[in-house]
């Protein structure tokens, strides 16, 4: 995932790493530690005295405070497990920043970290997304989940996807994640009762049931005076993640998938429409969209944007109010989705085995994770008994329980067109289009041009024909 307010980013380990970071609001969490599950952590700590793990924001970080059984919290990147220092080192996500440093320390390090400078600077756990995931699991940076005892019997209620995207080109499972990013158009329940007569899901559903139905749906929208989205780009994971082609297929050449283009002809449509904005994803004028006073209508995500990016605790936004409300809208999707992976030649494997137990299989850590930050979790078993929970309510959500709808779109997730070039794809694209969307482009063909430039200069293994 991608979330957080700007800030710099520190390394603890020696390492400067300054970073202005993009995203959604910061969590509140405390000093204490989980009370879930039991909190002794004797005998977890018979490896190395520093466990270091590499991040992008503050989730995990917020998790592990939150939920692990016995973590201590020193600072915003430091805890205490045990007698072990877990040290966090966090970099940006954008433009490839956080890849970048992740691939400069191991290649100092060396194979199975044999030349880090000490013992305490070896990386023991680092995250990764789905627009990149490929890439890590095939390299030799990343240690099988067998290495730490991790059993197949362990993940036997994790949803099958959440291990195909962490699988390397052998078969081998390298990691293992907590949560679930099935995803949704989340709505504003006032303005769809304004607007359409009807806040309940079904009803919206008629009204955004595919493309074609959204697009009269924005005209409605527009003479009343909303905005259908905050931003073209919040409808572009709903097309990205429905293609039917590989940005770059297998003899490296890229490609352009018929539904990007389609996200590209519509988006400048309701652009020109003043349906709809062109701001950035995570910047401030997107995030006042959210507000209640804003004429939004709809973003479109997975659990963690409405936890994580929604503002729920603050005064002026829909979602301290409980005014959105959550349904499938034009086509189901998934978004992102944070990997837990065991560094190659980390020195604190009994911990880390410990922390993927506890942090993505424990029913009592999930159901907790759930109820506390509303996240939708990689656990079959937690996520049945909620659905069917009547007293299980989403406050962000008017009450609404989105559990059974995001349970349902996991069902039609489809990895087989992931590349490890997917990040820089998707950014370069979105970036290219903007440009025509503001009108500094005539046509689409001169932003497709300027994509091509902006891949050949990142990529240079990539044919453009």
């Amino acid at each position: 995932m991608r979330k957080l307010k700007k800030f710099a980013a520190l390394s603890l380990v020696g390492m400067l790493a300054a970073s202005a970071f993009v995203g959604c609001g910061k969590k509140t969490t405390n000093n204490s530690g989980s009370s879930e599950g039991s909190g002794d952590v004797a005998g977890l700590t018979d490896g190395g005295k520093v466990l270091n793990i590499y991040v992008w924001n503050d989730e995990f970080i917020n998790r592990m405070v939150d939920h692990y059984p016995g973590y201590v919290k020193v600072d915003d990147l430091h805890g205490k497990i045990g007698d072990v220092d877990v040290v966090f080192t966090q970099v940006a996500n954008q433009d490839n920043a956080y890849q970048d440093n992740l691939d400069n320390t191991f290649n100092a390090n060396g194979e199975n970290q044999k030349n880090a400078k000490s013992a305490d600077e070896k990386v023991d756990i680092f995250l990764a997304e789905i627009d990149y995931i490929t890439k890590y699991v095939n390299s030799p940076w990343s240690a099988p989940i067998s290495e730490y005892g991790v059993t197949d019997a362990d993940l036997a209620k994790q949803y099958e996807y959440t291990k195909q995207a962490a699988t390397d080109s052998n078969g081998v499972l390298k990691g293992v994640s907590w949560q679930a990013c099935s995803a949704a158009m989340i709505y504003r329940s006032d303005i769809a009762e304004k607007v359409f007569g009807s806040s309940e899901p079904d009803k919206v559903q008629e009204q955004v049931k595919d493309w074609d139905t959204f697009a009269k749906a924005a005209d409605t929208l527009k003479a009343a005076g909303y905005q259908a989205m905050a931003s073209a780009n919040d409808s572009f994971r709903v097309f990205s993640n429905n293609v039917t082609t590989k940005w770059v297929d297998d003899e490296g050449v890229l490609n352009i998938d018929a539904n990007i283009e389609k996200w590209a002809k519509l988006s400048k449509e309701m652009v020109d429409k003043g349906q709809c904005k062109t701001f950035d994803l995570w910047s401030n004028e997107w995030n006042d969209g959210m507000k209640t006073s804003s004429n939004v209508f709809a973003y479109f995500g997975p659990a963690w944007l409405i936890n994580f990016c929604m503002h729920a605790s603050e005064d002026g936004y829909a979602a301290k109010d409980g005014l959105w409300k959550i349904t499938e809208g034009p086509q189901s999707f998934f978004w992102g989705g944070t990997w837990i992976l065991g560094a190659a030649g980390g020195d604190n494997k009994t911990l880390v085995k410990d922390i993927i137990l506890k942090m993505t299989t424990d029913d009592a850590v999930m159901e907790g994770i759930t109820r506390k930050d509303s996240d939708f979790v990689n656990n079959t078993a937690v996520n049945d008994k909620l659905a069917a929970d009547a007293n299980y309510k989403n406050a962000i959500l008017g009450g609404q329980n989105p559990t059974q709808l995001f349970v349902n779109g996991l069902t039609k997730i489809d990895l087989s067109n992931i590349t490890a070039y997917d990040q820089g794809c998707n950014e370069k694209f979105q970036a290219a289009m903007k440009d025509w969307f503001d009108g500094n482009y005539k046509s689409y063909e001169e932003a497709l041009a300027d994509f091509h430039k902006k891949i050949g200069d990142k990529y240079s293994d990539i044919t453009i024909k």
